[in-house]
């Protein structure tokens, strides 16, 4: 498929061959009819990434921030990967789009093949093909105008804005910023039996709306603007302003005091500073100021938009899926005619001149299409990047999940040999496919996991996917014969582990070589972990492991049971390996308490560990500790000696003699040497660096430590 994107790092646009997305659980797959060029948003992005490294870096200080955060701990490669892996990329562009539903997830209801929807959010950019949540598509009438449709997006987001005001039949509401947001909140306002004041700029923006959606149009340039807006209000001033501008300046909020009510109401769509003048208008007429969070309730909350939970209409009457309802239906019903919007229409193929236009000013324009060829057959096949022929007995390498991790920690630290080849790279998205696939040069991207798993020159597959689908691709894997790689954690349940164990055990009795089953446990594989293993030795000891894990809100992804499993199952299983391979026997018991906290996340805990040998451990795993805190801290104990290893930066080993110490110029938590391990095992013909047993060990006790927290009780494992 065809997809417009953007360069971060240069600001150039491309239209790009893409495999499909992924259709994931929860979602539609839609053949793309019209999509909407947000000149605001897109236009801030755009002129964002034209910027050099300085400008950049002003214009997102959060950003700039965490570069320099990880540039403190992990040292300047990790952060250069890390900055490059999001400039380098194909960033996608645009979030309002109408079209027609190709394919339906099977745990969707109310869309069929053939239905006519508007979608809005981050995936419904401007490709010819797109996947949506259920959540952010509304099924359309047959007979809809899909031009008009796919402002769906722009029309909730104003939409919520209008509701955030709060207004009743014969109020005045003055919007400030008549761009496209502006221009439908001000139509749908007047819908409502609301006089509107409209307020701009720019002559051309003006000078459109007196024409369709304002009973009162103001340049803020005029002299006496507020007497006017006085005057036209009876001398009391509006009940109620929505600011839809974008502006680094305060006048936007200090104007809108001015022009106010007392106990006025003033909303914020757009992005402007709230920095206001407390005197004379908000303080002395008590002002009221509120925020409206872009589609309505249900925004950036994954349950709603990934998983379909609805909100219960008896206390959200409106979410964001009922605002995008309303607006079609306003639309439909020609309650509200959006045809003086569209001032511009392109071609995907002409796409980047649309920008160009809207960048540089050219010409006047309001609402701006991208329309794409539905003649065209679609068709999900994957996109040749190189001509890679692997030669026979190498590595051919396929990675299924290409995210942040994968490009940080793994694909850089494959090892630059020509027994290995990069053939297949498959994620979520066809963009980032192909990123992944021209940044490290492989043969081909695909959206089709078929194209991974079947294919007869790729022997070793690596999983870095979000960690519910782990477990079905080890196993598909296995079955069809390959070498597996997958970051952890290895499934999410027992049921998930035993089919695995199952299928590996059934797979090596027929096939010498066993096949190479690895979990990404790459502390084990840390330099100084390396010096603890050679000074204390194996053996009976005791062991305590400390982690300032920090805080993960509790809507992430990774604190979800389903998806993420918890950070027990998803990162303390890292710890549980490390403790194994330190003392060289398998725990075979569990004790773990949990500080109970509001929102039950199971995050703050404790873990004592008894093992074959005698051995003893202990893991404290916090996240409720400072940023400023190392996060990883260890001591091992074993005759008389100790080694105190901190954040596998810094390596003290006290004993009988004169102190070791070593310290690295940059953090080393082994993912490299596990690479070359892993790899070099591929190439003889060895077993995986890490035993089967200590993986589904790793696995079985972070399940333990889950059932002692709900028994309180010690667990055999």
């Amino acid at each position: 498929m065809k997809q417009l994107t953007q360069k971060l790092k240069t600001g150039k646009m491309n239209i790009i061959d893409a495999p499909h997305p992924s259709l994931q659980q929860g979602q539609i797959l839609v053949k793309t009819h019209f999509s909407v060029v947000s000149s605001g948003t897109e236009g801030s992005t755009v002129k964002t990434a034209r910027k050099g490294y300085i400008g950049k870096a002003k214009e997102r200080p959060q950003q700039l921030q965490q570069v320099l955060e990880t540039l403190k701990s992990q040292g300047p490669v990790q952060t250069y990967r890390s900055v490059m892996k999001k400039l380098d990329a194909y960033s996608p562009l645009g979030y309002s789009c109408a079209g027609e539903v190709i394919e339906v997830a099977d745990d969707v209801t109310g869309f069929q093949i053939g239905d006519f929807v508007a979608c809005g959010g981050k995936t419904a950019s401007h490709a010819e093909v797109i996947t949506a949540p259920s959540k952010l598509c509304i099924k359309l009438q047959k007979d809809t105008n899909l031009r008009h449709a796919a402002y769906n997006t722009l029309g909730a987001i104003a939409l919520q804005g209008v509701r955030q005001a709060d207004l009743r039949l014969g109020e005045t509401c003055a919007v400030i910023g008549l761009g496209l947001i502006g221009q439908l909140t001000a139509l749908l306002l007047r819908v409502s039996g609301v006089k509107v004041i409209g307020i701009d700029i720019d002559p051309f923006m003006v000078s459109v709306g007196k024409e369709n959606c304002l009973d009162l149009a103001l340049n803020r340039n005029d002299i006496g603007i507020e007497n006017h807006i006085l005057e036209y209000t009876n001398g009391n001033g509006c009940d109620a302003v929505i600011i839809t501008a974008a502006s680094t300046s305060l006048d936007p909020i200090n104007l809108s005091g001015a022009i106010s009510r007392k106990k006025g109401r003033i909303v914020i769509v757009g992005s402007v500073p709230t920095g206001f003048d407390r005197e004379p208008h908000f303080y002395q007429k008590e002002l009221e100021i509120r925020m409206s969070c872009s589609y309505g309730p249900g925004r950036y909350d994954p349950k709603y938009e990934e998983k379909g939970v609805d909100y219960p209409i008896s206390h959200v009457r409106w979410t964001e899926n009922r605002n995008m309802a309303a607006f079609q239906e306003l639309i439909f019903s020609k309650t509200v005619d959006l045809g003086y919007l569209t001032t511009h229409c392109f071609d995907l193929a002409e796409a980047p001149e649309a920008y160009e236009m809207m960048l540089e000013k050219s010409e006047p324009f309001i609402g701006i299409l991208i329309k794409y060829d539905i003649s065209k057959k679609i068709e999900q096949k994957k996109i040749i990047i190189n001509s890679i022929s692997p030669k026979s007995g190498s590595i051919g390498i396929g990675f299924i999940g290409a995210g942040s991790y994968a490009q940080s920690h793994l694909l850089p630290n494959l090892p630059k040999d020509t027994a290995i080849s990069l053939l297949g790279v498959k994620t979520a998205s066809g963009a980032s496919s192909r990123s992944v696939a021209e940044r490290f040069s492989f043969q081909f991207c695909t959206a089709n996991d078929t194209d991974i798993i079947e294919n007869e020159d790729i022997n070793c597959i690596f999983v870095a996917t979000r960690h519910d689908s782990h477990a079905q691709y080890v196993i598909d894997s296995l079955h069809s014969g390959k070498n597996v790689f997958v970051e952890k954690p290895l499934c999410l349940d027992a049921s998930q582990l035993e089919e695995i164990q199952s299928i590996y055990e059934s797979v090596s009795n027929n096939r010498n070589p066993s096949p190479a089953l690895m979990v990404g446990y790459n502390r084990r594989f840390s330099p100084l972990t390396q010096i603890i293993k050679q000074k204390i030795g194996v053996g009976t000891m005791s062991m305590i492991y400390r982690v300032n894990a920090g805080n993960i809100p509790p809507d992430s992804w990774i604190q979800d049971t389903d998806i993420g499993g918890g950070r027990i199952i998803g990162e303390v299983c890292h710890f549980v390996d490390f403790l194994t391979y330190i003392n060289g026997s398998l725990p075979i018991s569990v004790y773990s308490a949990v500080m109970k906290e509001p929102s039950n996340l199971n995050d703050i805990l404790t873990v004592t560990l008894t093992y074959e040998n005698g051995s003893i451990g202990s893991i404290s795993y916090f996240a409720n500790g400072p940023k400023s805190l190392p996060k990883e801290y260890i001591e091992i104990y074993r005759n008389s000696t100790t080694a105190i290893l901190s954040d596998f930066r810094e390596l003290k080993i006290f004993g009988k003699s004169k102190p070791i110490k070593k310290k690295l110029l940059t953090q080393d938590k082994g993912q490299k040497e596990q690479i070359n391990r892993f790899i070099s095992a591929l190439k003889t013909g060895a077993p995986a660096p890490i035993p089967v047993d200590e993986i589904f060990n790793s696995c079985r006790t972070c399940f333990a430590i889950l059932e002692s927290i709900r028994t309180r009780q010690a667990v055999s494992i």
